[in-house]
């Protein structure tokens, strides 16, 4: 499939050299002379990448309001953005805006080429990894023989051909959302869209904007979940996380079967179904007043809870040999030979669940031992944990297991935030962690972030 550039600038001549030397060069493109057609282009299709001049024919900005529009879309689109007008402050604006590249006029055509070609390979690399992940871990594949997995399944093959409106309940990374795209993929909207908003995630003042949209004063439209979710599935991914502010509209939606944009007017209809989850106790979010009772009872018209991995170690044999075969064959390496049976394996406590255990076997491939002694190493160094007996006291037993376990997890996570230098990325991704879920883990237990 050839790639597609969008060519967007007012001055004729140079949009017809650009558009001339980009085409020598074997890609595809678009031309927009103004605002409003480059606005019909984007809404029309989406480029591989654009180039925008930075002032069109609606204000001194145009250009970068057009780029906006372009990243509500598809925030991974190269924008390259050329002007007349350059100076510091323009092009620092227009970076931190999100610009690929910023360049003067007048250009020179080997150097604009040559961000092309890297806004190609950048873009070309983004979809590769998307793809790669969309292989390793959204196969639609739940895996295991506990019992808890044979009555989510048996769950998932009557609720698929319904329309109700779910509630999945399980710690993090236990496969919540797994379940959410098995339930989509064999329900009737399975050729429609697959959205996913996650409440952990989100700023605070974005809630609104990313769930409804927005109408913004020159027209365009920035589409929320609902809208992007239309005739599929929304999934809304720690939903315990969201204001109770948000939470009363998202109940009106659900009430009325429609919403308003942010600056919006007109009724837009909802065709959507949802699913909701949450990692928290959402009937001591209730109680504690976090969360409307009135909403948790729209949503959970059917509920399927997940158990944490250390409540079915039965399943780990399988997961370990699921994930073996998938990560061997996108590495391109022979099928990982890992003993099921490692008292590790089977033992251990498993805190960030089935997402821990995936990474730890991505890290055996990573590393590629060529023994069994060498995984069986690499094992026991990944799941070690601080030895009870040695951090038990004699006043040990004294106090509430809510502060023993809270002892134990201040000392964990300090003690991994000390192995891997503070840097909190790597210690979320080890211990199997959200990066925003540790940073409040953190805090609660009063472990100050190493710089």
């Amino acid at each position: 499939m050839s790639t597609e550039i969008l060519i967007i600038d007012d001055n004729a001549d140079i949009r017809n050299i650009i558009n001339d030397f980009i085409i020598e060069s074997g890609y595809i493109t678009r031309l927009a002379a103004n605002y409003n057609q480059a606005l019909n282009e984007i809404d029309k299709k989406l480029p591989d990448v654009a180039i925008i001049d930075v002032k069109l024919d609606k204000g001194d900005n145009d250009g970068l309001e057009l780029m906006h529009h372009i990243k509500t879309k598809d925030k991974n689109i190269p924008v390259i953005i050329i002007t007349g007008h350059a100076n510091v402050e323009m092009a620092i604006k227009a970076l931190k805006a999100g610009a690929f590249e910023f360049i003067e006029k007048p250009f020179n055509q080997e150097r604009l080429l040559n961000f092309v070609n890297r806004a190609v390979e950048n873009i070309n690399l983004k979809n590769k990894n998307k793809e790669f992940e969309n292989k390793l871990f959204y196969s639609h594949e739940l895996i295991g023989d506990s019992k808890n997995i044979k009555d989510i399944k048996d769950q998932i093959n009557k609720i698929s051909i319904s329309e109700s409106r779910i509630f999945i309940n399980g710690p993090t990374g236990s496969g919540k959302e797994l379940i959410a795209r098995k339930i989509h993929k064999e329900s009737s909207r399975k050729n429609g869209p697959f959205t996913v908003l996650n409440g952990a995630l989100l700023d605070i003042k974005k809630y609104e904007l990313e769930l409804f949209g927005e109408e913004k004063s020159n027209g365009s439209i920035s589409y929320g979940a609902l809208e992007k979710s239309s005739s599929g599935t929304l999934l809304i991914d720690e939903i315990s996380e969201i204001p109770l502010d948000t939470q009363s509209k998202i109940l009106r939606v659900l009430i009325d079967q429609k919403f308003k944009r942010i600056n919006g007017n007109h009724d837009v209809k909802v065709n959507v179904r949802i699913i909701c989850s949450s990692s928290k106790d959402i009937k001591k979010e209730i109680e504690l007043g976090s969360f409307r009772e009135d909403l948790y009872h729209r949503l959970n018209v059917f509920e399927i809870n997940i158990e944490p991995l250390k409540n079915r170690v039965s399943d780990i044999p399988f997961l370990v040999n699921y994930f073996s075969e998938k990560i061997s064959k996108n590495y391109n390496l022979k099928k990982l030979n890992i003993d099921t049976n490692n008292n590790y394996l089977l033992k251990y406590e498993w805190p960030g669940n089935v997402r821990e255990l995936r990474n730890l076997i991505e890290r055996i491939a990573i590393l590629s031992p060529d023994s069994s002694d060498k995984i069986s190493n690499i094992i026991k160094e990944s799941l070690k944990t601080p030895d009870f007996k040695s951090l038990r006291s004699e006043n040990s037993l004294a106090i509430t297991l809510k502060e023993a376990r809270e002892n134990f997890e201040k000392e964990y996570l300090t003690t991994q935030l000390k192995k891997f230098n503070g840097n909190i990325s790597k210690t979320a991704d080890f211990v199997g962690m959200e990066r925003s879920a540790l940073h409040r883990k953190l805090k609660g237990l009063g472990i100050k972030e190493l710089n």
